[in-house]
């Protein structure tokens, strides 16, 4: 992986270990579906403004449809899904579950899209897995009924980033490719039409929400405009660049950096298993996506775009 390509995906970790935050604020006050429509619908806006800015041609080459699709797979569903576990989970807890999405792309690029099961990289994700534990200490939490369906939203949810990044790879990638700006365009287009008609009836039929709190708006807003909409343009442009299963490590700096963020922030406390957990993460990641060389020349399947 090239050095250029690490940085992004730190910078996509950076943003998206923030994203528990907000949505940690944010939930409680508009609820976990109005929080979630608002997240793609903001998202899908600062979208627009910047490809208008760009002057970036609105041609999708007949790709709209499955950009559109991978909205719902990849952003309506996790984030909702996200959005009903900040109501039972500590942010901590998501952040871990969170964690799983390279496990769930190695067990689904495994089972569904021919991609090879290796010791390598099955101990890259068990090993990172346990530097999540390590590395986040939320004390002891009882395993209720609502805890359960915390942990169950996130599992969906983790499942459904690991299906849309093989999904892009299959749908644009091997059609020929297409602008990274242009697939998270039509993936929050989707992700709004689809959350559309929820929100209204949420809004319509749920206890009235109390719209007027500065604080959370700017959440939203963030939650939107920099943990999506900017987020999604250099989570594409890596799967075009580095692959699926190799974006999907970025879920391994996430905590992290929410632990940091929260440090920084909200004067939350770092655990002392920080550092340790931090190394063993940054060993996992290598593991995972560090370059092997092949004993025979292998044909080059990546994005080109």
């Amino acid at each position: 992986m090239r050095q250029g390509d690490m940085g992004r995906l730190l910078l996509l970790a950076a943003i998206w270990g923030a994203s528990f935050l907000f949505m940690r604020v944010a939930t409680p006050v508009f609820g976990s579906l109005n929080t979630a429509f608002l997240r793609v619908f903001f998202g899908c806006l600062g979208l627009i403004a910047l490809l208008l800015i760009l002057r970036v041609k609105l041609t999708f080459n007949g790709k709209a449809l499955p950009a559109v699709l991978l909205g719902v797979i990849n952003s309506a569903v996790p984030f909702v899904m996200y959005c009903l576990a900040a109501k039972w989970l500590p942010a901590g807890y998501s952040a871990i579950l969170n964690a799983t999405t390279p496990l769930m792309g190695v067990l689904i690029g495994g089972l569904l899209f021919s991609e090879q099961f290796t010791l390598r990289k099955l101990s890259g994700v068990v090993l990172g897995l346990a530097g999540i534990v390590l590395l986040t200490t939320t004390g002891s939490l009882a395993l209720t009924h609502d805890v359960l369906l915390g942990i169950a939203a996130c599992l969906v949810a983790t499942a459904c980033y690991a299906m849309a990044g093989f999904l892009t790879k299959k749908w644009i990638g091997d059609r020929g490719g297409l602008d990274a700006k242009l697939v998270a365009l039509g993936s929050q287009m989707g992700a709004t039409l689809f959350m559309l008609p929820i929100f209204i009836t949420s809004v319509a039929v749920q206890p009235a929400v109390d719209w007027q709190h500065p604080g959370v708006w700017l959440c939203v807003l963030a939650l939107g405009l920099v943990c999506t909409a900017w987020a999604y343009i250099l989570f594409f442009r890596l799967i075009a660049d580095i692959g699926p299963l190799k974006t999907l490590t970025v879920t391994f700096l996430i905590p992290p950096f929410g632990v940091l963020w929260g440090y920084l922030f909200l004067g939350e406390t770092i655990s002392s298993g920080f550092i340790g957990g931090g190394l063993v993460i940054i060993v996992a990641v290598w593991l995972v996506t560090g370059s092997v060389k092949p004993k025979a020349e292998i044909k080059d399947v990546s994005l080109k775009s």
